[in-house]
């Protein structure tokens, strides 16, 4: 039965639940985004409009709310203030179901989900697997950072989190304030750079100094959707990455970085590949033209290749800060992490073909 819908955002999380809409249900028919204001918005999204919400009229018509999960409730009070009733908040736990069925119809960036647990592994024998470290013929040694700086916000609702991910302080050289028992400035570090690295500093630790099989970083208000079972599913099949679900931009990726980052900005770390990394510079034109983008700095890899990724990325960003105007040394904008977003794509989407990678959703705490 067909039906028509509006999309309450007009961002990265509207944008991929309107794609795996599209795909998944081709009666569901998106008539319209809706936004809190056009400002920093785009004027339309693969040819539907998109409209400031104080112009729509259609009571009638379901909206579903498609924000990151903190702006929901703030959302849902302005519908409800105009007496909308019918609406649906895709939290991020609904996004990951929608991806993972979109990923799997793409046959591309593989959900960790589709994996076995192994011959004779099912999840009714897995008793306890989120507290066990070690599981007979399945590597588990995992260390996954989430980073969190002094400054952050308290979330509202507490989690409980699995053994294996360890709270980080990053940016721990700027502050006397210790809010995490691993800080990243020990041993070898970037720590003062946090004001423009933001979660790097942490990552940047982690590969010189992480000793788990499998490393990883999650920030304090985003992790990856990777349970117990999971991790029976990263032993038994030998993988290599798990990244989570790409982001899908319109009409490319180019619009994340005309949405975050100065032009000179982006030109600087074009020169700054060009100079370390050739390969990788000839390759981006190509790679970017696609609509599929890695967010968030957040992954899980084996070792060898989450240090291989370090080593890769990190000299770039530095000759990238040498490099801008200002410098980065002289800035505090968060621009080198989101130059890192790009990085972290580019790395991936070079090496596809090379990784075993997997795909899970991207959870957000609130």
């Amino acid at each position: 039965m067909k039906c028509s819908v509006a999309i309450y955002g007009a961002q990265m999380v509207a944008v991929r639940v309107y794609f795996a809409l599209k795909k998944l249900y081709p009666d569901v028919r998106t008539e319209v985004f809706l936004v809190s204001s056009q400002a920093g918005n785009p004027s339309s999204i693969d040819g539907i409009p998109v409209m400031e919400f104080k112009e729509f009229h259609r009571r009638d018509m379901r909206i579903l709310i498609a924000a990151p999960d903190v702006h929901h409730s703030e959302v849902a009070a302005a519908l409800e203030k105009r007496d909308f009733t019918n609406y649906q908040c895709i939290d991020s736990k609904a996004e990951a179901e929608l991806l993972k069925a979109f990923y799997g119809e793409e046959g591309r960036f593989c959900p960790l989900a589709s994996y076995s647990l192994g011959p004779a592994e099912t999840a009714g024998n897995a008793e306890n697997i989120e507290n066990i470290e070690h599981t007979k013929g399945v590597p588990l040694n995992i260390a996954v950072y989430m980073s969190k700086f002094y400054k952050d916000r308290p979330l509202k609702s507490a989690y409980e989190l699995p053994a294996w991910v360890h709270p980080i302080q990053a940016g721990a050289a700027l502050t006397e304030s210790r809010i995490a028992d691993i800080l990243d400035n020990e041993g070898e570090h970037i720590s003062m750079k946090n004001p423009n690295y933001s979660e790097l500093t942490a990552s940047y630790w982690a590969g010189k100094h992480g000793t788990a099989d499998y490393l990883g970083l999650y920030h304090y208000r985003r992790i990856l959707d990777v349970t117990g079972e999971d991790l029976r599913r990263i032993g038994a099949n030998d993988i290599d990455v798990i990244l989570p679900y790409p982001s899908m931009h319109c009409p490319d990726i180019r619009e994340h970085r005309k949405r975050y980052l100065k032009d000179a900005d982006w030109e600087a770390m074009l020169l700054a590949l060009k100079e370390l990394e050739p390969a990788y510079g000839e390759a981006l034109p190509k790679l970017f033209q696609g609509q599929y983008f890695y967010n968030f700095n957040m992954l899980i890899a084996k070792r060898e290749i989450y240090r291989q990724y370090c080593d890769w990325m990190f000299p770039i960003l530095a000759r990238t800060e040498e490099l801008s105007v200002p410098k980065g040394s002289e800035r505090k904008d968060r621009y080198i992490g989101y130059l890192g977003e790009s990085l972290t794509t580019l790395f991936f989407l070079y090496h596809e073909k090379d990784f075993k990678i997997a795909h899970t959703g991207c959870l957000m705490l609130i």
